[in-house]
This record gives structure tokens, C-alpha cells and sequence, in this order.
């Protein structure tokens, strides 16, 4: 896989079926593959009324606030959390039955799915204030801007520059200069088993 970026202007959301949000699609493997057969997906869901969410059996997942006061996640009727700013970020078992509670007004979260028995991953934020150094760690790896205005990626041979909510896709084994004025973002490493 060669690097790439996926513009989020050029991407569509699909409204859910409960009427409660939507999502947009942002990569999933194999390429065009459905909830029944991916071995990835990473997307950004905009909630925007109290409902279910679907249950993914044998499905790992992640989710990050990116916008808004938060949820509150019922697992099971048996535990719940709070999705917040100050807390927002949180991996679970996708074949639980969640129900979810918005704090406040609509929620915008990124979500990151893995298929049990295929693959893996690993999932982190960073805050940025200048240059840094990225490198790619996953047989593959996924920058999402979650907040700023702008960001830079450069190494020998080529530029990227990217705006909030746009992701680059990394060919692994590549070295990076990141740069923003101040920007956050979300990293996904994705491991796929041997």
C-alpha cells in the first residue's frame, strides 16, 4: 500500500437506520467490503439522539469523542461510562448490547473496528505543537486530524498537507516530519495476526 490521503470533504455520510445519526466511512479493508465480511473499519459517527448502538460479534472496538459534550455508554444494562473531553476515548467488545446517552447536545466520535481472529489494533492520540517526528508502527497505520486548522506531513520524497477530520493511510516502513501550529490527532496501528 502506497501512502495516501483520504480527504473527509470527498467522503459521504449514510444515515443510521434508527434515525438517531449517521456515519462516514472513512478506509476499510478489504476495500468496499460490508459489516459482514471487513477485517477493518474506521469511520466518524455524528450522534444525535439517545438510542442503541448495533452489536459487531467478534468485533474489537474503539471509540474517541472528537466534538461535543459526550456520552454515556450502557453496556449491557450492567456498566456505565462516561465518553467525555476529559475522558474520551474507550475499547470494548463490540457483541455487547450498548445503549448510549448524550451529555449534552449532538456527539461526533471516531470509531475503529478490528475483526477478532484476523487482525488487531492499537490506538492513540497526540497532541502537536510544532515539529515532530512519525513513524509508522502497523502492518497498517491511519493519522486522523482531530483538531486544528492544519497539518503538514513530509519525508524525502513527498508532502501532504491535511485539514480537520482528513486521515492519511501510511504505506509501513516510512519516516515522517509532522508539523502543525497546534493540532490533535488520533493514531491507528492495525496488526494483522500470523
Amino acid at each position: 500500500m502506497t501512502t495516501r490521503l483520504i480527504p473527509y470533504a470527498n467522503l459521504e455520510a449514510a444515515p443510521w437506520k434508527n434515525g438517531g445519526g449517521s456515519t462516514t466511512e472513512i478506509a476499510v479493508a478489504p476495500h468496499g467490503a460490508g459489516f459482514d465480511s471487513f477485517d477493518w473499519r474506521v469511520s466518524l459517527a455524528r450522534i444525535a439522539q439517545d438510542g442503541p448502538f448495533s452489536a459487531f460479534h467478534g468485533i474489537d472496538r474503539t471509540l474517541a469523542l472528537v466534538e461535543g459534550d459526550g456520552v454515556v455508554l450502557d453496556f449491557d444494562g450492567e456498566r456505565r461510562v462516561l465518553l467525555s473531553p476529559e475522558d474520551p476515548c474507550i475499547a470494548f467488545d463490540g457483541g455487547h448490547a450498548i445503549h448510549a446517552c448524550l451529555s449534552g447536545g449532538p456527539s461526533i466520535d471516531f470509531n475503529v473496528m478490528t475483526r477478532q481472529g484476523v487482525c488487531s489494533h492499537q490506538f492513540g492520540m497526540r497532541t502537536l505543537d510544532g515539529p515532530s517526528d512519525f513513524a509508522p508502527r502497523g502492518d497498517v497505520t491511519l493519522l486522523f486530524m482531530a483538531q486544528g486548522d492544519f497539518l503538514d506531513l513530509a519525508n524525502g520524497a513527498e508532502r501532504i498537507g491535511m485539514v480537520r477530520f482528513d486521515t492519511v493511510a501510511f504505506e509501513a516502513g516510512t519516516a515522517w516530519t509532522l508539523e502543525a501550529g497546534r493540532a490533535t490527532v488520533f493514531v491507528v496501528d492495525i496488526y494483522y495476526d500470523q
